[in-house]
């Protein structure tokens, strides 16, 4: 893969295998080397798909909430309105933070830290990042990690 195709923001998942770096219908396996061009290609458009579906979501809740922000005479249908509106509001809040959280795994691919745990430098894991390709932590670190948090809270 060149380092264009890394630094590009658009998936290449329907170009060509030349052009994207992995063939199609392909799934990273443990069978292959760990975190080699074709599973960062695989990774970094699984991400762009991911990104660019929370930021159409995003546009169309900002069409929604314009077009929907005339005030209604019935008290109910304006609470109701607002209840609707503040819920969408909150799951957009979360999809700002996923996108921030896809940018940086982007970045860690692009820096070559894709793929291995933060706090030990271990391999995450290919089941795990396909599960959760935003992973920073192996499953370990993270069990530890949540241990911890739950040992402060009790």
């Amino acid at each position: 893969m060149t380092k264009l195709a890394i630094d590009s923001l658009e998936p290449l998942n329907d170009k060509p295998v030349k052009m994207r770096g992995y063939p199609d219908k392909y799934v990273p396996t443990d069978k292959e080397p760990y975190m080699n061009t074709k599973q960062l290609a695989y990774f970094r458009d699984l991400l762009l798909v991911w990104r660019k579906e929370l930021e159409a979501g995003n546009l169309s809740t900002m069409h929604d909430l314009k077009e929907h922000s005339a005030i209604e005479a019935d008290m109910t249908d304006q609470a109701t309105i607002e209840y609707e509106q503040t819920l969408e509001l909150r799951s957009r809040d979360r999809a700002r933070k996923l996108i921030s959280k896809i940018d940086e795994a982007l970045d860690r691919i692009r820096e070559g830290e894709f793929g291995y745990c933060q706090e030990t430098g271990d391999p995450i894991g290919i089941g795990r990042l396909l599960a959760r390709p935003i992973a920073t932590l192996s499953i370990e670190a993270k069990r530890r990690q949540e241990k911890k948090e739950i040992s402060y809270a009790g």
